[in-house]
């Protein structure tokens, strides 16, 4: 018998992930909030709010807003709301929902209240065993998934017979699947590679160019390097795509949402006004706070996210920021 999936979260992530997995996979629950939503996409098959053109198979996906249901009827759930609202969005669920269950994060945050990444929210707050979670990380942006453009994805857990199991049914025309161990590296990755699209983004929109973004992104990916290996030392390439390349894509790419934020940021729009115009999570906004307190217990060399935190949360000027940071760039 096929596994079944449940995936948690309306937005372009999750309506990526479900247009992938209708490839192979017979039957999959879809939870969203919004009961309009759920009409709609029910009615229309397509989500009014993120990657309309996605056309949703009804014979394989089952919208709903019941998510207790949703979680017990599948074998393998993956969550794809944002970081902030993930505790709230499982609200009244369990420890016993989620027994048996295959837990994959693909989110790319931290639990701002609880300073953990998903994978150790799950495993404290819902006893899922760790052998029991996984992460799916890029290098891909849902609006290339969406176009079908070749994308490729790194499905990581300590059990890399359950990560395998996922990737296959994943694997389709236009993506292709790699299989890690190492959920904490990919997890805590995808989290900076946000705070320093953030940064890359305020560079640009102060009138930095491409040299000085390539640079700030070299720097980048050692801060990332410090980082995850203080945090969880492990033998890891830094610069396989889980990684590097997942970086790469968010500070370049014109589909990063972290990467407009920061854009209007530099620009000089105050962080309410340019959250607002965005009207989409940027991630990496409450990702720079987590980590930057996190990084008090550990204490890494991280001036790039250091320049984020002051600019963001201490509202210093972009652009002194970026010159006082540009001073210790190498």
């Amino acid at each position: 018998m096929k596994p079944i999936i449940s995936v948690i979260g309306g937005g372009s992530w999750a309506t990526a992930l479900i247009k992938i997995l209708s490839n192979n996979v017979e039957t999959i629950h879809w939870w969203v909030r919004s009961h309009d939503t759920a009409d709609f996409l029910r009615k229309y098959r397509h989500n009014p709010n993120y990657l309309s053109d996605v056309v949703i198979d009804p014979e394989r996906v089952q919208v709903t807003n019941d998510l207790a249901a949703a979680i017990h009827h599948a074998d393998i759930i993956i969550l794809a709301v944002p970081s902030a609202f993930l505790k709230p969005s499982l609200s009244g669920i369990t420890p016993h929902d989620f027994k048996g269950k295959m837990v994959f994060s693909a989110i790319k945050g931290i639990i701002p209240d609880e300073l953990l990444i998903v994978g150790d929210f799950l495993n404290s707050t819902y006893e899922i065993p760790v052998g029991q979670i996984g992460v799916i990380t890029g290098p891909c942006h849902a609006e290339e998934v969406a176009m079908e453009r070749l994308s490729y994805l790194t499905i990581a857990c300590q059990n890399t017979t359950n990560a395998d199991m996922l990737a296959s049914m994943m694997n389709c025309r236009y993506i292709k699947t790699t299989v890690s161990d190492d959920i904490y590296g990919t997890e805590y990755s995808a989290v900076l590679k946000n705070v320093f699209a953030i940064a890359g983004g305020i560079a640009h929109g102060v009138g930095y160019g491409d040299n000085y973004l390539a640079v700030l992104i070299s720097n980048a990916i050692q801060e990332i390097k410090r980082f995850v290996d203080a945090v969880h030392p492990i033998n890891r390439d830094i610069n396989d795509s889980a990684y590097l390349g997942d970086l790469l894509v968010t500070a370049y790419s014109s589909f990063s949402r972290n990467r407009l934020f920061g854009t209007m940021v530099g620009k000089g729009y105050s962080v309410k006004v340019a959250q607002l115009e965005m009207n989409m999570v940027a991630e990496g906004y409450y990702a720079t706070k987590c980590i930057y307190e996190l990084n008090r217990k550990y204490k890494v060399h991280m001036p790039i996210t250091d320049s984020v935190y002051r600019v963001l949360y201490e509202k210093v000027s972009p652009r002194i920021e970026m010159k006082l940071l540009s001073d210790q760039l190498k």
